[in-house]
């Protein structure tokens, strides 16, 4: 698959994920693992779209003063050294090939899960439980190279911790906090790093999702959006699962 394939493929993903409020990392993780990057290459440019993507939902929360921060601090806070500490380890192809596509598949489950907007809350969770799970799934996040938020959403909905709304602005501060302590845990290690491929990929992402914000193009509805990229994910992750044990 050349840098071209690659560029396209982001930026059509990034515009129609933007379009319906997604995040997508996981496809790119599915993609670049298709494409046959370095595993570290994987790791690091999905994280770096990641950082991408919610950035700016994350600024536009903040800005309107939606984040709420007494909520979600337990939660963030202990997932970044575990983020950082997943990201810190190193794993063999065939071992990395394996968790991501374990990781895949339970995303993809996850994924295709209904969720209701208008729920209300009924679990009110603890300071311990709220840290266990961000450290948790921040572990994972660092390790595999996601960002998190696609198993905290479906979790925190599960148990009804909060509205949707309150449970994906959640979502995206995880998000962007793990990506970027997992970036740093990442850069402990030796990396070879093509910041050419990764400025290109960025941008990708970037424009793709500018414009899918803009002009709010919803060629397919968030519904089918989230099934065709379970679809994809599963497919992905069953194929590594497969040829790696």
């Amino acid at each position: 698959m050349t840098i071209y394939t690659l560029v396209i493929l982001f930026f059509i993903m990034a515009m129609l994920y933007a379009s319906v409020g997604f995040g997508g990392g996981s496809s790119y993780i599915a993609i670049l693992l298709l494409a046959g990057l370095a595993i570290e290459e994987v790791r690091l440019i999905a994280l770096i779209c990641n950082i991408i993507v919610v950035l700016g939902a994350c600024i536009n929360y903040y800005r309107a003063d939606l984040i709420p921060w007494k909520k979600i601090l337990p939660i963030v806070l202990l997932s970044i050294p575990f983020a950082f500490l997943g990201g810190m380890i190193q794993l063999d192809g065939p071992i990395y090939k394996l968790l991501a596509g374990i990781t895949l598949v339970i995303a993809a489950l996850l994924m295709i899960k209904p969720v209701k907007e208008n729920q209300i809350p009924l679990k009110n969770i603890s300071m311990l439980e709220r840290s266990t799970i961000g450290s948790g799934i921040g572990f994972i996040s660092g390790l595999i190279g996601i960002g998190g938020g696609i198993f905290l959403s479906p979790f925190l909905n599960i148990l009804r911790w909060q509205t949707a709304k309150v449970i994906s602005v959640t979502a995206s501060v995880f998000i962007l906090f793990n990506s970027v302590a997992g970036i740093a845990g990442q850069l402990t290690n030796p990396i070879s790093i093509n910041i050419q491929q990764i400025l290109t990929l960025g941008l990708a992402v970037a424009i793709g999702g500018q414009i899918g914000n803009y002009l709010n193009i919803k060629l397919l509805s968030p519904r089918v959006i989230k099934l065709l990229t379970a679809i994809l994910v599963c497919v992905v992750g069953v194929r590594f699962i497969l040829t790696n044990t």
